[in-house]
């Protein structure tokens, strides 16, 4: 009996050291697994450890310090942990790590769990990882594994979480995490992702917004705020993150009772390149940089990358007069001229193509097809011309543009070309003319629908805008803004033979006029005399010297506006009249710093002395009499109530197809360009047709709201006179000449092109 009780014990004996060893084996293995990884397995380096910041995202920052946008393949700018919300940080650790200052980067308790997960396949086993670990993972992300190969990589995480521990300190390892996080939609890292859903910067995030970041740590795209079908799931999630804030005395009961029913309010900002603000700038400046770093590279030699090297561009624009450069194109286009422009083209015959004939249409639309996109696509793809008009020919889906929402409908691609001719574009550039900044950059009505940039890229017609640069050229010969010629038609021979006579709109003519009201009314004759005193070639020279490189004939016809020339052109050379004569080029950019906050480039204006001072404040003195009693553009005062000191130029070019209107005040020099993308589409009448009424709204529209801001101290004060300059005699001589009858006085009249 006590033999078979020993045999017994015995046994029971080998069944626990039996027992003992295969607990023990997982263990060991384990152990073996952890040692093997330590010694021998292929981890990052610290090198790479300490290079956690690739793919950096680089910034264009406006003049107040707002982002304007990024150029990215990861849309991720690093910050430090200072620059986060204490809110941000206590729902974090709250939510995902409440042990993170105690732990050294792995929490055994987590790991068994997990690797017990792996080895039942059980997926949501698996949950409880630092902070360090989910960074570790976020670093050197899992690739498709199998089983065994998933359990051999969270013990690689494990080594790579206390290799982080040992290199970074706490508050180090938090913001990396909160850097490398994808919060989905373009959003990867905090400062993304609080400008993005919040248009606020990490630092002053509300503590709700902040916990449905955090939220969302868990899964980004189920628990995601733009997502409109899961608000409740998304709300509820904020509030798990609340109530664990609670649980750890982070926040009181009464502020979790207050905090969990406020609503989920976003304030979505897409970065998307085609949406936001300064899109036509942001495409422009991309264009620009990228050929700039071909040729302006690292000191080593390589080049920087616009996508990855987490570059910082400080531009000269200014977020606040852009919004409001954008605000008045959308009030005056949108609610006001394009619903005109439809009503006025209704039910006519071959609309919206002025006196074209059906064969005329049908080569214009022609040749509309072959520059579009799609046609390129198809051409690329191997297609005939017959397979290509097919295509163009039949009904397919798609969203098309309209002013209140875009729209999703069915109709041929060529027919949404021509509803497309229907639109009316614009560009729009505003600029200091003391420092060449431009501060504000409209490049059409819409980027997604219509990527033409009509401040550089596009040039047209400038009409009676070019007017001023010929009476400059009669300042400068010391003629005054008094002076009296004939208002008589004025003959040129032309080189090829034959002669060339310009006539007044209005057909009147006769008696003496001076050059103020001459150019106030914009009276062919009168610039076409002023041109014929001094030559074509000397315009040509003196607009040169004022910035304006496009193709300029030294033609008789250039006193009338024939060249085309871009915005941004005809902006810097009028900003020569505000500074006193001097031209400074118009600039976009002060300097660019590296990921570090070195400064690797930096962009100062050329300057060119281009006139006297003298001649470009008598110059101001004759345009501000188009803003005055009987100028062409009076209805800045009595339509817009802006009285104060403006000099400015109207501009209409033949049958009505391009609008203009140079505005200039001492601190900002403003130029709008209204037209259609063909010139064979226009209004039919110069009424509605006219610079004053198409372009000059936009300008007036834009300073109102400029002026109504405070904060950006644009003066409302008269230009400075050169020393001993006497303006008061001037005015009193041009008001005895200029004698206007009184059913005259604010009659606005249009420009006699």
């Amino acid at each position: 009996m006590a033999k078979d009780k020993e045999v017994k014990l015995n046994g029971f004996k080998k069944y626990i050291a039996l027992l003992w060893i295969g607990a023990s084996l997982p263990v060991l293995s384990i152990a073996s697994v952890f040692i093997y990884i330590v010694f021998f397995a292929e981890l990052p380096s610290l090198q790479e450890l300490e290079n956690t910041k690739s793919n950096l995202a680089s910034e264009i920052i406006s003049s107040d310090q707002k982002t304007l946008g990024r150029y990215y393949i990861e849309n991720r700018t690093n910050i430090r942990f200072e620059s986060l919300s204490p809110y941000l940080v206590n729902g974090l650790l709250a939510t995902e790590d409440a042990r993170f200052y105690t732990h050294s980067g792995v929490d055994l308790r987590a790991l068994a769990r997990s690797i017990k997960g792996v080895l039942v396949g059980n997926d949501n086993a698996g949950g409880g990882s630092t902070l360090t670990q989910q960074l570790a993972k976020m670093l050197f992300p899992r690739e498709k594994l199998s089983k065994s190969q998933v359990l051999l990589r969270k013990l690689k995480e494990w080594v790579i979480a206390i290799r982080l521990e040992r290199n970074y300190t706490k508050d180090e390892i938090i913001a990396m995490y909160l850097n490398k996080f994808d919060f989905v939609n373009n959003a990867v890292g905090i400062k993304s992702a609080a400008h993005i859903y919040f248009n606020t910067s990490p630092d002053s995030l509300k503590i709700e917004q902040a916990a449905m970041l955090v939220g969302m740590a868990k899964n980004p795209a189920l628990f995601n705020p733009h997502n409109t079908r899961r608000v409740d799931t998304t709300l509820q999630r904020r509030n798990v993150v609340l109530g664990q804030m609670m649980k750890y005395k982070y926040i009181t009961k009464q502020a979790f009772d207050s905090l969990k029913n406020l609503p989920m309010t976003l304030n979505f900002q897409s970065d998307d390149h085609s949406q936001g603000s300064a899109t036509y700038f942001r495409e422009y400046l991309r264009d620009y940089l990228k050929k700039y770093f071909r040729t302006n590279k690292k000191p080593d030699g390589t080049s920087y990358d616009l996508y990855k090297d987490g570059l910082k561009i400080y531009t000269t624009l200014d977020s606040r007069m852009q919004i409001y450069a954008e605000q008045a194109v959308t009030e005056w286009v949108g609610g006001d001229l394009q619903p005109k422009f439809f009503k006025h083209w209704k039910n006519v015959k071959n609309a919206p193509f002025y006196r074209m004939t059906q064969k005329e249409i049908d080569n214009l639309m022609n040749s509309s097809m072959k520059r579009s996109e799609r046609y390129r696509i198809l051409k690329k793809a191997g297609k005939s011309n017959e397979e290509i008009i097919a295509n163009f020919n039949t009904p397919t889906e798609m969203t098309i543009f309209k002013w209140k929402g875009d729209l999703d409908t069915i109709m041929t691609p060529m027919d949404s070309m021509r509803y497309y001719k229907h639109f009316i574009q614009t560009g729009f550039m505003s600029m200091d003319p003391h420092t060449g900044y431009i501060k504000a950059w409209v490049g059409g009505i819409n980027y997604k629908h219509f990527k033409y940039d009509h401040v550089r890229q596009g040039k047209r017609q400038v009409g009676s805008t070019f007017k001023p640069f010929v009476y400059t050229l009669a300042m400068q010969e010391g003629w005054s803004p008094c002076y009296q010629v004939p208002n008589i038609p004025v003959s040129f021979d032309l080189p090829e033979g034959g002669t060339w006579v310009p006539h007044n709109s209005d057909g009147k003519y006769g008696g003496m006029m001076t050059l103020k009201k001459g150019l106030a009314m914009s009276v062919n004759t009168i610039t076409a005399y002023v041109l014929k005193q001094f030559g074509a070639q000397a315009v040509v020279d003196l607009a040169r010297k004022m910035g304006i490189t496009s193709q300029m004939d030294a033609v008789p016809s250039i006193c009338l506006g024939t060249p085309d020339i871009s915005v941004y052109e005809m902006v810097g050379a009028n900003s020569t009249f505000a500074n006193q004569g001097v031209w400074t080029e118009p600039v976009f950019i002060t300097h660019i710093e590296d990921r570090n906050g070195n400064v690797i480039a930096e962009f100062t204006p050329k300057r060119v002395e281009a006139l006297s001072e003298e001649t470009a404040y008598m110059t101001i003195s004759l345009m501000k009499g188009v803003v005055q009693g009987y100028g062409t553009a009076t209805r800045l005062g009595y339509r817009f109530g802006l009285t104060n000191p403006i000099a400015g130029k109207t501009g209409t070019t033949q049958n009505n197809s391009d609008g203009w209107f140079m505005g200039i005040t001492p601190d900002l020099v403003s130029g709008v360009w209204v037209g259609c993308e063909d010139r064979s589409v226009h209004f039919r009448n110069t009424s509605q047709g006219q610079g004053a009424e198409m372009a000059l709204p936009i300008w007036a529209m834009y300073m109102k709201k400029v002026y109504a801001d405070k904060k950006l101290k644009i003066s409302k004060g008269d230009f400075e006179k050169p020393e001993n300059f006497d303006d008061i005699k001037i005015e009193l001589d041009c008001a005895k000449y200029d004698k206007f009858d009184e059913e005259e006085e604010h009659i606005e009249f249009g420009d006699n092109e």
